[in-house]
């Protein structure tokens, strides 16, 4: 895998959604809302543009009687955010900092 920036993960929106994603097997559409802070419509509209992409699976279902939509990474989704991530540490590496996780 070669280091590529994606400048569809980039948005920050995005990048926050897929950061979550990335740490976790399925995370809930309420959970991705509430940690990133989006309205229902701006988290379907965010969603829909990954999934699209190819980077997202998206499992609606039902608990009882409510909607329940739960949202992954794909393949192509893990291997797109791991390459962006790995452009944005050599981006940095140019500057002579470095990048230590807190």
């Amino acid at each position: 895998m070669s280091a590529r920036f994606d400048d569809l993960i980039h948005a920050p929106t995005r990048l926050s959604i897929v950061s979550l994603l990335a740490a976790t097997e399925w995370a809930d559409f309420r959970y991705l809302r509430d940690t990133v802070g989006l309205s229902d419509s701006a988290l379907s509209k965010q969603l829909t543009t990954l999934e699209e992409a190819g980077y997202l699976e998206v499992r609606k279902a039902f608990v009882g009687k409510r909607p329940r939509t739960s949202v992954r990474l794909t393949p192509a989704g893990q291997g797109a955010f791991a390459a962006h991530v790995a452009a944005l540490q050599e981006i940095v590496a140019r500057s002579g900092l470095t990048v230590v996780p807190d």
